[in-house]
C-alpha cells in the first residue's frame, strides 16, 4: 500500500532530516510537511526534498482543527509523524503557554482530525527522554520509568505522551511513541547547545556552560534517529513505545571541549586555543542532572544500531557548522 504520511514540523531540525531520509528512500510514498514555520522552522532545511516528485509543503498551525483537516482531506492522509513541537527548555521557563497550546493543544488537535481517518494508518508521536524527570548517578531510562516530568517543556510533552496513550486505549488508534535523547548533527537551530558553542567559538565569544557544566544527557546523532523511526514506524507494536538513545554520555563540559578540541584542528585562533573561551553562567531553574537511555527494546525487537560513532558523527556535525557559519 502507498502511504500519504503528514509529517508535522518537517521544517525543524530532526523532521527535515526525517523528510530527508523518506523521501528519498520511499519514491511510492507521498510526504506532506505541515509546519507553521516558527522560529525554528527553516525551509531550507528542506532543500534536498524539495525537487522530489513525492514532497509537499504545506504552511499551517497543528492547533488549527480547520486546516489540519483541509490537509488531511486533500492529500488523502494515511499516516501521521509528529515532530511539531516547542522544544528550548530556556523558553519553555520564560513563556509555557506556547508550549502548553503546541505541545498540548496542538497534538490533542491532530488525534482528534486523524481519529476521522484512523483506519487509515498510524499516528507516530515523537518525544523526549525528558518527560522521564532527572536520573542520578548510575542506572538509564526505560521504557517502564514513571515520567516525572520537571521543566513546563517536558511536562507538555509528557502530557502530550498520555493523549495518545489514552487514544490508543480509548479509541483503538493504531499508535506509537518514541522518546529519543539528545540529538545533534546539521541544520539544527542555533539556540540550541552543540551550535552555540560553535557560534560562539568562532565569533571569538565566550563559550557560555551553565553551572559547573556536570549536567549529563545522552547524545544522539540525528541521521541514527531516523533509521531508529523508520523502524518504529514500520514495525513498531501498536500502542507501544521505545526509547532510543546511542549510550553517548557526556557532562556539557566535555562536550564543550570535544567541540573546542576539532576546532583547533579545523580553523585555528590566531591566539590560544578554544578550550579558553569556556565559560560558565548561572545554572537555570529546574536543570535535570543526567539522562540516559536504554534502547535494549528497540535494538532486540526492531533489530536498531547506530551506524555512526559519537567522534566521527560530532566530527562531521562540527565540520557542517564551520562551514555555515563561515559562510555566513
Amino acid at each position: 500500500m502507498n502511504k500519504a504520511i503528514l509529517v508535522t514540523g518537517g521544517a525543524g531540525f530532526i523532521g527535515s532530516a526525517f523528510l530527508e531520509y523518506f523521501s528519498k528512500k520511499y519514491p511510492d510514498y507521498t510526504l506532506v510537511n505541515f509546519d507553521k514555520l516558527t522560529y525554528a522552522g527553516d525551509l531550507e532545511n528542506t532543500k534536498a526534498c524539495q525537487g522530489r516528485a513525492n514532497y509537499y509543503f504545506v504552511q499551517g498551525d497543528i492547533c488549527d482543527a480547520c486546516a489540519v483537516s483541509n490537509v488531511l482531506e486533500k492529500y488523502s492522509i494515511t499516516d501521521i509523524v509528529h515532530f511539531a513541537a516547542e522544544s528550548h527548555v530556556d523558553n519553555s521557563i520564560e513563556s509555557p503557554r506556547a508550549f502548553v497550546e503546541t505541545n498540548v493543544v496542538g497534538t490533542f488537535t491532530l488525534l482528534e482530525a486523524f481519529r476521522c481517518v484512523a483506519s487509515r494508518g498510524r499516528f507516530h508521536h515523537i518525544s523526549t527522554d525528558e518527560v522521564y524527570g532527572s536520573l542520578g548517578e548510575t542506572g538509564k531510562f526505560h521504557e517502564s520509568t514513571p515520567y516525572s516530568p520537571n521543566s513546563p517543556y517536558s511536562a507538555t510533552k509528557a502530557s502530550s505522551d498520555f493523549l495518545v496513550r489514552a487514544y490508543f486505549h480509548t479509541y483503538g488508534l493504531d499508535v506509537v511513541t518514541s522518546n529519543c535523547s539528545n540529538n545533534f548533527g546539521p541544520r539544527q537551530h542555533s539556540e540550541k547547545l552543540i551550535p552555540t558553542i560553535i557560534r560562539t567559538a568562532l565569533s571569538e565569544r565566550p563559550i557560555p556552560i551553565y553551572g559547573s557544566g556536570t549536567n549529563i544527557r545522552d547524545w544522539l546523532y540525528v541521521d541514527d534517529h531516523v533509521r531508529a523511526l523508520d523502524l518504529i514506524f514500520h514495525a513498531g507494536m501498536s500502542g507501544e513505545h521505545y526509547n532510543v538513545g546511542a549510550d553517548n554520555e557526556r557532562t556539557n563540559l566535555q562536550i564543550a571541549n570535544t567541540i573546542c578540541d576539532i576546532l583547533d584542528g579545523l580553523y585555528k585562533r590566531n591566539n590560544g586555543n578554544y578550550r579558553d573561551l569556556i565559560t560558565f553562567v548561572a545554572d537555570r531553574p529546574g536543570h535535570d542532572m543526567r539522562y540516559a537511555i536504554d534502547a535494549t527494546k528497540l535494538k532486540t525487537e526492531l533489530g536498531w544500531q547506530p551506524q555512526e560513532s559519537f567522534d566521527s558523527a560530532m566530527h562531521k556535525t562540527v565540520q557542517w557548522y564551520v562551514n555555515k557559519f563561515n559562510r555566513g
